[in-house]
């Protein structure tokens, strides 16, 4: 009831990734507004953005991996394995109290939820792409075997 082909699970996981990535960056502009920003704040977005990038591009091209060695169907949740969920519970919540509790001032929330919403949002669209470039996947999975 709950199962879908493996390539659909390359398209929920971009726009999960896509929808987390566009919340945090908000959050992060939003804090841009409150606060009086300098020139190097954007320069440790870029930084943020940049770490979290290739580590994001890392995780991308290893759930691709995971997914197109799939049956053809598979519950929709398994885009992530338990790791990923585990570690995006522990991001999310870790976030969510952080904030909740004050630790994080603005100007923190500003520079590095920009960057690293971007760098969520990067991994959805490098999902989206892996969707959509699917039969080239299969082909270099059945060409390397």
């Amino acid at each position: 009831m709950f199962r879908v082909k493996k390539r659909t699970l390359l398209l929920i996981a971009g726009i999960v990734w896509l929808i987390a990535g566009f919340n945090v960056a908000r959050l992060g502009v939003l804090s841009y507004l409150l606060i009086e920003s300098q020139w190097y704040l954007y320069l440790f977005s870029v930084i943020v953005f940049m770490l979290f990038g290739i580590m994001f591009f890392q995780m991308s091209r290893k759930h691709t991996k995971r997914i197109l060695g799939y049956e053809d169907y598979r519950p929709f949740w398994h885009f992530f394995d338990l790791k990923a969920y585990i570690i995006m519970a522990c991001m999310m919540g870790g976030g969510i109290g952080f904030r909740a509790g004050g630790i994080f001032p603005d100007i923190f929330v500003a520079f590095f939820y920009s960057g690293l919403g971007c760098a969520l949002a990067l991994a959805g669209v490098l999902f989206l792409r892996n969707y959509f470039c699917y039969a080239r996947f299969l082909e270099k999975e059945t060409t390397t075997l």
